[in-house]
C-alpha cells in the first residue's frame, strides 16, 4: 500500500471531517478572491467530495 492509498483510506474513514475541511477551504478561497471564482471553487469541492468513499479505479 502506497502513501496515496494510506491517505485515501484515512479520508474514507473520516468522510464527514474531510468534507468539512473541503467546505472551509472553499470558503477561504472565496473570501480571499472576493468570490471571483465561486463557480470553479464549487466545482472542485463537488469533485473532491465525490471521490471520498468511492473505491479507487484500477
Amino acid at each position: 500500500m502506497g502513501l496515496l492509498d494510506d491517505i485515501k483510506s484515512a479520508a474514507d474513514q473520516h468522510e464527514d471531517q474531510v468534507e468539512a475541511v473541503i467546505d472551509k477551504a472553499g470558503d477561504a478561497v472565496d473570501q480571499a478572491t472576493e468570490k471571483k471564482y465561486v463557480g470553479q471553487v464549487d466545482q472542485v469541492q463537488g469533485f473532491l467530495k465525490e471521490k471520498i468513499g468511492k473505491p479507487e479505479a484500477k
